[in-house]
């Protein structure tokens, strides 16, 4: 059943406890959000698809694990009514009774770079290194850095698990020593 938390900005905030069903996908083949049960009752949670953290952490579920998701309600839809309750996906505070992290960690990555990575307008935003992590520098930083495959990199900035759940997304504030 749902308990409620009032957060500082006085924007309700509401956890869930359930068994994951399952995953909710998007048209284009994306990930949606998900459902889970509690008790017979079925509750959906609507997360934005460009949050890379969230999907990572979506797709390592399995089938009747018991969740607490937390979310705000939805509301109306101009749609219409649907089947279930659907709450606005905010975080997954716990998964079979283990409290889950804050999906960004302040870390420091290290290897060759094995490729660079491009921004939807085509400009370089940053390396993918041996280990499959990606840093995250911004074309200014690319500019900067002049960095190429085969160069090595060192780098620290806050993380956060890539969709792919092989790496790390890292937004890079030092590389090789040079703070950007």
């Amino acid at each position: 059943m749902p308990h409620h938390h009032q957060p500082a900005e006085h924007d309700d905030i509401w956890s869930v406890e359930g068994r994951f069903q399952h995953l909710i996908y998007s048209p284009k083949g994306g990930i949606e959000g998900l459902l889970i049960e509690t008790e017979g009752i079925v509750t959906q949670f609507a997360i934005d698809p460009d949050d890379a953290a969230s999907v990572a952490q979506l797709l390592s579920l399995r089938r009747d694990q018991a969740l607490v998701v937390e979310g705000r309600e939805a509301g109306p839809s101009p749609k219409g009514d649907g089947e279930h309750v659907v709450y606005h996906f905010e975080r997954l505070a716990a998964v079979d009774g283990r409290a889950t992290h804050a999906a960004a960690r302040e870390t420091q990555v290290h290897g060759k770079v094995v490729r660079l990575n491009f921004a939807k307008h085509g400009a370089a935003n940053g390396v993918v290194l041996d280990s499959g992590d990606f840093v995250h520098l911004r074309p200014q930083g690319m500019e900067r850095l002049q960095l190429k495959p085969g160069d090595q990199v060192q780098a620290e900035g806050a993380a956060h698990p890539l969709v792919t759940v092989s790496g790390w997304v890292i937004e890079a504030h030092s590389v090789n020593g040079e703070v950007l």
